[in-house]
């Protein structure tokens, strides 16, 4: 018999990054020759500021254009290869690729309720006359919404986020009730009090155990060191070593570059 943990593996969707080439201003900032994510449920993305690592998850996305290369994304939905890196952002979504935002994104005049049912609203809602079916969104999508709101305590629905890190822990759980099955996330514990950070760490491992593939840009490394699985360290626009967070963590490298020696 095929454990939930081996089925879960043998499912994981992958991306896979080839020749990628993106350059501003004449000056490239990110050049990957042959990148797989994925092949581990939680990986790491680090490296210095400036590394390119904000960018790679944009074209991944789509959000920024490749100047060449390929993006392709593999086994997402039971499904098998596409190359995203020809597809719109739009598309990603509603095919189980998530991005969270590093730059907080607040919507000012939508509690924190409306907030998450903007998230959870397919396109069919997104008509004039479909204001009309609002309560099917919100009878649909009520139980997984309060479960994020009871479990990191974020209280009455109705009233606006208030700190930068309820903004930020907000637009993680709008990533969560899409669902992925692959989700990156840009610095999510950046602003999070160290508490909060320990609950997002935990639906993490939680959704990765459950066979969605996670990657993570952060500067907490404490979180990287003890929620990955293995971490790629990125500089001047490469990714440049590959291995488990001890490896990379006892790297010479990386300790001269971007640790230093009080850190390791």
């Amino acid at each position: 018999m095929v454990s939930d943990t081996q089925q879960a593996t043998e499912t994981r969707p992958q991306i896979h990054v080839q020749n990628a080439i993106k350059s501003f201003n004449g000056r490239v900032v990110v050049d990957v020759d042959d990148l797989v994510l994925g092949d581990q449920p939680i990986e790491g993305l680090i490296g210095p500021n400036g590394a390119g690592k904000t960018t790679l998850m944009r074209m991944i996305m789509h959000s920024t254009a490749l100047d060449s290369g390929t993006i392709t994304l593999s086994n997402a939905n039971g499904g098998g290869d596409v190359v995203i890196s020809d597809l719109p952002t739009y598309w990603m979504a509603p095919h189980g690729l998530v991005k969270s935002n590093q730059v907080i994104m607040d919507f000012d005049n939508l509690t924190i309720l409306d907030s998450m049912l903007l998230a959870v609203a397919t396109a069919k809602y997104e008509k004039p006359h479909r204001i009309f079916d609002e309560r099917d969104l919100y009878d649909d999508n009520i139980e997984a919404m309060q479960e994020y709101m009871d479990f990191f305590e974020l209280g009455d629905p109705i009233r606006f986020a208030g700190s930068a890190g309820e903004k930020k822990l907000l637009d993680i759980i709008r990533c969560l009730l899409l669902e992925p099955k692959f989700l990156l996330l840009d610095e999510p514990t950046a602003g999070l009090p160290e508490d909060v950070t320990e609950k997002v760490v935990e639906v993490v491992r939680k959704l990765a155990d459950k066979g969605t593939s996670v990657v993570i840009v952060e500067h907490d490394l404490n979180v990287i060191w003890n929620l990955c699985d293995e971490v790629h360290f990125m500089a001047e626009g490469s990714v440049v070593l590959r291995g488990s967070p001890e490896e990379i963590r006892q790297n010479s490298t990386v300790v001269e570059k971007y640790l230093g020696e009080g850190h390791v």
